[in-house]
């Protein structure tokens, strides 16, 4: 992956590539922990679905870290290659635009099944 936008394939930079990561890891983390408190004390399944907030933060931020590719600024039009995370640019052409929410959709789907895989995966230990 390069340092430059690149519509539907990369729109962040290292410094948000940073962020993502830490968010896929406090994700991780903060699902494992559930997992062991929902497992040892015996949590009913219905509460079990708290799981999902955690799994799909954590599979969002992996996924995006991973793919170089932010899926809020994909649906919103955006990129950031900058040395933070405050500023961003804008995408102005519209074929770009359509590639970049396509690419957002897929990483939104892929976090949202793998926090339902988690949730399941918790459900039935």
């Amino acid at each position: 992956m390069s340092n430059i936008y690149q519509p539907g394939v990369c729109n962040i930079g290292p410094a948000e590539i940073r962020s993502r990561r830490l968010t896929g890891i406090v994700g991780a983390v903060l699902t494992v922990v559930l997992f062991v408190v929902f497992v040892v004390t015996s949590v009913p399944t219905p509460w079990r679905l708290f799981i999902l907030i955690p799994a799909g933060m954590g599979a969002a931020g992996f996924l995006q870290a991973g793919l170089h590719f932010c899926a809020r600024f994909g649906m919103a039009g955006l990129f950031n290659f900058g040395d933070d995370t405050k500023t961003h640019e804008q995408v102005y052409e519209q074929e770009y635009r359509r590639k970049d929410q396509r690419k957002a959709i897929i990483i939104l789907v892929g976090s949202a099944l793998i926090a339902v895989a988690a949730f399941v995966i918790t459900a039935v230990v």
